[in-house]
């Protein structure tokens, strides 16, 4: 059968050139886009007279047939169609007939495209805004549940001083706001119109993009026509954020596996989320937040990927762009995976707080406060550094810890020192001293948490407001 293009051409397309070329076998993810913006763009066709609108209407009850079809799996796509606007253009013809053929007006297939990338990834934003804002409560309401909760606190994976296991959790919680806030401000350059642009140059019909836009809840119109069918920005701009995200989430993941292996025993994540071993029927692998971790890499490589394509390509449509979906694709599938197990997983994880309060038991993470303690009797903080060092290296040679010591071995290091000491070297103690502004203090802890329950609120109002506006 000749191509819908095929007028210029006296020669059949090579069946490999077909099968190369074609986008088909993933561009179908955008078929229910496809079909809002030719509604869209029909409407509008018929506003500004340029269609009939007898042929208007049987345009759109042919595009809303093909949709149901669509949703019950009813239409099987061609190669030789090559991508999802020509098989939806193919399915209608053959449906009302030759009026079909008059959707494309005033359009070309590089502004449609880009028109089904901006309202299939708007809606994503919003759906990754809501999982990120899901994943954020299940680790602030952990956050509550452990406020009394200390471990040890890392730096270079060696224990440095106790803090709130709260105080930890909430940290992601900042995190994955940051997060949230970035795919809140991409969805406006997400929220930008290409319709109407043409194949690079506009069209000559008298078509009414703000129209358009109104129709399809767009905020923005490119006002360049080169730039609206040769712009990737937009997708570049979610793959890295996307890719942030999973880094954050792989830190996290990185964590989750450490602690609940059997050298740290701090937390166990539910038996829903982990696995068993083939021959060792005593394991329990925590192979989601593996996964996890495993997957990042290829979220940055579609990064990657996608900036390498567009690295030195001329305005403006170029068939090099026809793979900045796959990727994108990809990323989606991969990091809504990641988010829709994090949360509850996150939610039904045990923690072990008896363990982790041992873990502090038996540690020196609580000798900078003796530092600080010489410090406010006056005593210049490199002395004091060296006298605490030196009180450490005895507790190790004689297989203690600090608090064991008696005043009499403290005083051998510093007549300073006196019977307040054991109070300040208490693991609470310790974490209530720092009472600053997001410190790990119990108080300030509870104040963050707060804080961020509030946000979280408006994240909810956000996503209530904008899945609206991106339906």
């Amino acid at each position: 059968m000749s191509k819908l293009w095929g007028g210029r051409f006296t020669k059949q397309t090579d069946k490999l050139v077909e099968e190369y070329t074609a986008s088909i076998t993933f561009d179908k993810e955008l078929a229910e886009e496809d079909i809002q913006g030719s509604l869209a763009h029909v409407t509008m066709l018929g506003k500004q007279g340029i269609l009939p609108d007898e042929d208007v209407e049987t345009i759109k009850d042919g595009l809303h047939r093909v949709l149901q079809r669509l949703k019950r799996n009813d239409i099987e796509f061609s190669v030789s169609d090559e991508d999802i606007h020509m098989n939806i253009e193919k399915t209608l013809i053959d449906d009302i007939g030759r009026v079909g053929g008059k959707l494309h007006t005033g359009r070309s297939r590089n502004d449609q495209v880009a028109t089904d990338m901006h309202l299939y990834l708007r809606k994503r934003v919003v759906e990754f805004v809501d999982l990120l804002h899901k994943l954020q409560v299940a680790l602030t309401d952990q956050a509550k549940a452990n406020l009394d909760t200390i471990v040890p606190g890392y730096t270079h994976l060696q224990r440095a001083q106790p803090i709130l296991f709260a105080h930890h959790l909430m940290a992601y919680v900042s995190m994955f706001g940051r997060d949230i806030e970035r795919l809140q401000d991409s969805y406006k350059r997400i929220n930008t119109l290409p319709l109407g642009a043409g194949a690079l140059a506009g069209t000559t019909f008298p078509i009414d993009r703000h129209f358009v836009a109104s129709q399809l809840n767009f905020e923005r119109l490119y006002e360049n026509s080169l730039d609206a069918v040769s712009d990737r920005d937009f997708i570049l701009e979610f793959l890295a954020d996307a890719s942030i995200i999973m880094m954050h989430l792989s830190r996290l993941s990185e964590e989750l596996v450490m602690w609940s292996s059997t050298e740290f025993r701090f937390v166990e994540l539910d038996d829903a989320f982990c696995t068993g071993s083939s021959i060792m029927p005593q394991k329990k692998n925590p192979d989601v937040p593996e996964l996890v971790r495993g997957k990042t890499g290829r979220v940055y490589g579609n990064l990657m990927g996608l900036l390498t394509v567009l690295k030195s390509l001329p305005l403006a449509y170029n068939k090099d762009m026809q793979e900045d979906k796959e990727g994108m694709f990809d990323t989606v599938r991969t990091m809504q995976g990641a988010l829709q197990l994090f949360a509850p997983m996150v939610a039904t994880m045990k923690v072990n707080k008896e363990r982790m309060r041992q873990a502090v038991n038996q540690d020196f993470s609580n000798a900078t406060d003796i530092a600080d303690f010489l410090v406010g009797k006056g005593l210049p903080f490199r002395q004091a550094h060296e006298v605490i060092g030196k009180t450490v290296l005895y507790c190790i040679e004689q297989n203690k810890y600090l608090l064991d010591l008696t005043l009499e071995e403290f005083k051998q290091f510093s007549d300073l020192f006196d019977d307040r000491i054991f109070a300040i070297l208490q693991p609470e103690a310790v974490v209530d001293a720092r009472n600053v502004y997001g410190g790990t203090a119990r108080g300030q802890v509870s104040e963050a948490i707060g804080r961020a329950e509030q946000q979280q609120g408006l994240t909810a109002s956000w996503v209530s407001e904008y899945a609206e506006k991106s339906k």
